[in-house]
């Protein structure tokens, strides 16, 4: 897939690894759907700064976690770029949510975001996306192969994520290719500390953490490789081969 003039949705886009995705598009010439919830000033940032490049992007609202949100927020894409290219279901909660403590609630709103909130967005995305034969990308994690047990339902939720990819890939065959990605320590939790980061870094095979460009790659890759689809690429510096 040539990406220069493709119109892409990236949710949650006004922060971390989804902010790099939003820009690493835009960096290839595509029209970006700049997709946020709470963080508006986030998406205000990254759409000023792929437009001070030359480039065009549109932010758009919603809570995705709402069943009724995907379909709206799929319309208003359509409606400000007149077609679907290229979807990349990244926006995600990680919550710590040790075993023995979580709640119903807690378990549903993991899952509502994590899991049936792409699933829903790709569902509505569907015709627009067959009609251009586009590409999708979600984005899982390196929990959906690990047993993390303060994140098991953050786990499940993103093992839920591979399977899915490699369903849809199959529903959505040949029209519509569906890959993900399965980052490993790329940006820490805003609580975690500079210590824990160093022993995640010298645990990892390649003895560094990763950054948001290394998966922006991977993205990239997936998007272009017309003959791949149904995969989870995972981006983790070699952790899950320790």
């Amino acid at each position: 897939m040539e990406l220069k003039g493709r119109a892409a949705l990236v949710t949650g886009a006004g922060r971390r690894i989804g902010r790099a995705i939003a820009l690493g598009l835009a960096g290839r010439g595509a029209r970006v759907a700049v997709h946020h919830h709470e963080s508006g000033d986030g998406a205000d940032a990254v759409v000023a700064t792929i437009r001070a490049a030359g480039g065009e992007a549109q932010a758009v609202a919603g809570d995705i976690s709402d069943p009724a949100a995907p379909a709206r927020l799929v319309d208003a894409v359509l409606g400000r770029f007149g077609g679907l290219d290229v979807l990349i279901n990244s926006a995600a909660i990680m919550l710590r949510t040790p075993f023995g403590s979580v709640t119903a609630a807690d378990w549903d709103r993991i899952f509502a975001l994590n899991l049936r909130a792409p699933f829903l967005l790709t569902q509505a995305a569907a015709p627009a996306l067959t009609a251009r034969r586009g590409a999708i990308v979600n984005i899982a994690d390196l929990a959906a192969f690990e047993s993390w047990t303060d994140y098991v339902p953050h786990g499940i939720s993103k093992a839920g994520v591979v399977q899915m990819t490699r369903a849809l890939a199959h529903a959505l065959a040949p029209a519509v290719r569906v890959n993900a990605i399965a980052p490993g320590a790329i940006l820490l939790p805003d609580a975690w500390s500079a210590a824990a980061g160093e022993r995640l870094a010298e645990t990892t095979p390649l003895k560094r953490l990763g950054s948001p460009e290394d998966v922006v790659g991977a993205v990239l890759y997936l998007l272009e490789a017309d003959y791949v689809t149904g995969e989870t690429l995972i981006v983790d510096g070699g952790r899950h081969i320790r």
